[in-house]
C-alpha cells in the first residue's frame, strides 16, 4: 500500500522536513598536475571548507525545520479552524415533558442542515457534535477538537402549540458572544425560525450566499406540522447508533407517518429511501424484496416532487449502491448530490463505500480522510474507516481508528469486540481473551456475541458460551429475523467443538429450517446464503454446501466486488476443507490470503495464518504440506 502512504504524504507533512539531496561533485581535488605539497594543502583547506559547509547545512537545517514546523503548525491550524467554519452543539431541551427532547433535537439538525448547503462555510455534521453538552464550559476545546471558529448553542421550550426557541452564536477562541436572540412561534411557523437562524448565521459569519443556496435556506419542506412533527422523530431515530434494528424500525414508521400526513413531503421521503437502503445492505433491517422496492418508490417519489433536491438525489444513490449494487450510477448520483450538499460528510463517506468495493482502495482512503475533516467525532464513520484497514490487513492502523472511536464512546460493545477480533486475527487469544470477558453482548450486538463465541472455539474450549446462546435463543427477537439461524448455526459449532456432537446436529437442523424459511423472503441475502451453506456442511450435505456456495460466488463475484466478494471464497474454503475437497481449499485460501478481503464471519475480520492455525474448521488440512507451507509464511 505504498500508493496510500504517498497520498497520504502529499496532503501533509507530519514528521520532520523534506530535504533535496544535491550532488556534489568533484572540484579537481588529488590532479597529478598538481606538486604534492599543493595537493597536502588543498585537501586540508577543502576539509576544513567541507567541516564549515556542514556546519552551516546543519544550522540552515535546523532554522528551515523551526520554520517550517512553525509554519506547518499555523497552516494546519488555519486548515482546521477557517474563521468561516461553526459547530451547531446538541439544543438543550427546556419542555417540562422530557419526551419532547426529539424536538429539540430536529431544530438543531433542521438548522445544522440549512447552514451546511452553503458552501462558503464549513459547517460539522451533527453526529460529531452529538455527545457534548447543550452548553459546555470548555467551547475553546471543543472547537479544536471540531476543526471550528464558531459555536452555535440553543435551547428548545415547547408547550403546546407554542415554542420558544434560543440560540447564541460564541467566538470560540476568547469566548465571546457575537449575536442572540430568541424566537417564540406557534408550531405552525415553527419552520421560519430555522430559515430566520441560518440566514442570520451566514451574515454574521460574512458568509456568501448565492441565489439557489438562499433559496434552500428558505424553503419550507412542509406545510403540514403534524407530518413534520412526525419526520422529527423519524430523524431522531436516525441519529441514534446504526446497528439496533429497534431504531430503524421507529425511523421507518415516523417517516412512512410523515408522508402518509402529507404526501408532497419530499425530504420525508429521500429520508424514508435512505433508512431503508441502509437498513438493506446492513440487514439491520431484513432485506426483502419489499423493502427494496420501498426504497426505490420513496426516492423517486422524492425526486418527483423536487428534483433539484439533494437529500432526494442522495437517497437515489444509496439506493442504486445498497440495494442494486450498481456502482457506478451509485458514484453519479453522489457526485450530482455533493453540488447541493457542500458540507455534507455523508457525501464523501458514500464515496468511501462505494470505491473500497470498486477495488479503489487509495481513492477510498482519500474519501473517508475527507469525510472525517467534515465528521470528526463520528463514531460510525471511523469504524467504517477501521474495517477497510482490517480488510487490507493494516491492523495496528484499524486499531488506531478504534482507539478515536472508544474515546468518543468509551463501553461501546461492538467497538471493544471489533479490537478483541483483530487480536484474534494476529493470534493473541490472550489480550482477546482479556478484552471481550466484561461484554455481556445481545442479539442485537451480534458481531460481538459471535465473537465471543468464536473465542471460545479458537481456543477449543466455547462451554461458557453455550449457556448464554442457549439463553438468547430460548426467547428470540422477532425482529432479528433470520439472525436467530444464524445464532443457531453458531451454537452447533461450540456444541460440536465442546463434543456433543448428538446436541450440535440438532441445532444445526433447526438452523436449516429457520434459514430456508428466510431464504423464500430474501434471495439476495447472501449472508444468509454463506450461512446456509455452512450449515449443510456441518450437517454433511456436500452437494448442497457446495452448490449454495457457487451460488453465492456467481452473484457477488469478487471482480464486480472487492469487498464483499471475498466473503463467498472464505466459505468456499471452509466448506471444502470439510467436505474433503483439500485441493480446491488451499487453493482458494491461497488466493484468499494474497488480496484486501471482508471476513465471513463474527466482525468481518479476514482470515489470516494466524487464525489459519487456531480456527478447528481448518483441521482436515493440517497434514498437507501445502497447508503447513502457507501458515508458517510471513503475513
Amino acid at each position: 500500500m505504498a500508493a496510500v502512504l504517498r497520498d497520504l504524504g502529499s496532503c501533509e507533512v507530519k514528521h520532520g522536513v523534506r530535504v533535496s539531496v544535491v550532488n556534489v561533485h568533484s572540484d579537481g581535488i588529488g590532479n597529478p598536475q598538481l606538486p604534492k605539497r599543493f595537493q597536502a594543502l588543498k585537501k586540508r583547506r577543502t576539509r576544513m571548507r567541507w567541516a564549515a559547509m556542514t556546519a552551516a547545512l546543519v544550522a540552515l537545517a535546523a532554522i528551515t525545520a523551526g520554520v517550517a514546523m512553525f509554519s506547518r503548525y499555523r497552516a494546519r491550524s488555519g486548515l482546521l479552524a477557517p474563521e468561516k467554519s461553526i459547530a451547531v452543539l446538541p439544543f438543550e431541551n427546556l419542555s417540562s415533558d422530557k419526551e419532547n427532547a426529539y424536538f429539540a433535537d430536529g431544530i438543531q439538525d433542521e438548522i445544522l442542515t440549512r447552514l451546511s448547503k452553503i458552501a462558503d462555510l464549513k459547517v460539522i455534521s451533527r453526529t460529531s457534535t452529538q455527545h457534548y453538552k447543550s452548553a459546555p464550559d470548555n467551547l475553546p476545546d471543543i472547537a479544536r477538537q471540531l476543526g471550528v471558529a464558531h459555536i452555535l448553542e440553543g435551547s428548545v421550550q415547547k408547550s403546546g402549540g407554542v415554542v420558544r426557541v434560543s440560540v447564541q452564536l460564541i467566538k470560540a477562541a476568547n469566548d465571546s458572544h457575537l449575536w442572540a436572540d430568541t424566537y417564540d412561534r406557534k408550531l405552525t411557523d415553527i419552520l421560519s425560525v430555522e430559515s430566520e437562524v441560518s440566514k442570520t448565521i451566514a451574515e454574521q459569519l460574512r458568509a456568501k450566499l448565492t441565489g439557489q443556496e438562499e433559496q434552500l435556506i428558505v424553503a419550507k419542506p412542509t406545510d403540514n406540522p403534524e407530518a413534520y412533527d412526525a419526520y422529527l422523530r423519524g430523524l431522531a431515530y436516525t441519529l441514534k447508533a446504526y446497528s439496533r434494528p429497534i431504531n430503524f424500525l421507529a425511523a421507518q414508521k415516523y417517516l412512512k407517518e410523515a408522508v402518509h400526513l402529507d404526501p408532497k413531503f419530499a425530504l420525508g421521503w429521500a429520508l424514508l429511501s435512505y433508512v431503508d437502503a441502509r437498513g438493506y445492505i446492513t440487514t439491520v433491517l431484513q432485506p426483502t424484496d419489499a423493502l427494496r422496492d420501498e426504497a426505490r418508490q420513496a426516492a423517486e417519489t422524492a425526486l418527483t416532487l423536487q428534483p433539484n433536491l439533494g437529500e432526494a438525489i442522495l437517497a437515489k444513490g444509496h439506493y442504486y449502491y445498497a440495494c442494486l449494487k450498481d456502482y457506478d450510477t451509485a458514484v453519479l448520483y453522489f457526485e450530482e448530490a455533493r453540488q447541493s450538499l457542500p458540507n455534507s460528510s455523508q457525501i464523501p463517506e458514500s464515496l468511501a463505500y462505494v470505491t473500497r468495493r470498486q477495488g479503489q482502495w487509495d481513492r477510498s482512503e482519500s474519501y473517508f480522510n475527507e469525510a472525517e475533516r467534515l465528521d470528526p467525532r463520528n463514531g460510525n464513520l471511523l469504524t467504517q474507516h477501521a474495517l477497510s484497514y482490517i480488510s487490507l490487513r493494516r491492523f495496528p492502523e484499524a486499531v488506531r481508528n478504534l482507539d478515536q472511536v472508544l474515546n468518543i464512546t468509551p463501553d461501546d460493545v461492538e467497538t471493544i469486540a471489533l479490537n478483541a477480533a483483530i487480536a484474534q486475527a494476529e493470534g493473541d487469544l490472550p489480550r482477546s481473551s482479556t478484552l471481550l470477558a466484561p461484554l455481556q453482548p445481545t442479539g442485537e450486538t451480534l458481531g460481538a456475541l459471535e465473537t465471543q463465541v468464536y473465542q471460545g472455539i479458537l481456543e477449543r474450549h466455547p462451554a461458557s458460551i453455550i449457556p448464554r446462546l442457549k439463553e438468547i435463543l430460548a426467547r428470540p427477537d422477532p425482529a432479528l429475523g433470520y439472525t436467530n439461524g444464524k445464532l443457531r448455526f453458531w451454537l452447533g459449532w461450540a456444541l460440536e467443538v465442546s463434543g456433543d456432537h448428538a446436541a450440535a446436529q440438532e441445532s444445526w437442523r433447526q438452523a436449516r429450517n429457520e434459514l430456508e424459511h428466510f431464504l423464500n423472503e430474501q434471495p439476495g441475502n447472501y449472508a444468509l446464503i454463506e450461512h446456509l451453506a455452512l450449515t449443510n456442511m456441518a450437517l454433511g450435505d456436500k452437494a448442497s454446501a457446495l452448490a449454495l456456495t457457487d451460488r453465492v460466488i456467481a452473484a457477488v463475484p469478487i471482480e464486480k466486488d472487492a469487498l464483499s466478494g471475498s466473503r463467498s471464497l472464505e466459505i468456499l474454503a471452509r466448506v471444502a476443507a470439510q467436505l474433503g475437497e483439500t485441493d480446491r481449499a488451499i487453493a482458494t485460501l491461497q488466493k484468499l490470503l494474497s488480496m484486501p478481503a471482508q471476513g465471513a464471519l463474527a466482525e468481518s475480520v479476514p482470515l489470516t495464518r494466524a487464525l489459519l492455525r487456531l480456527d478447528p474448521m481448518f483441521d482436515p488440512l493440517r497434514n498437507d504440506p501445502r497447508f503447513q507451507k502457507l501458515v508458517a509464511s510471513p503475513q
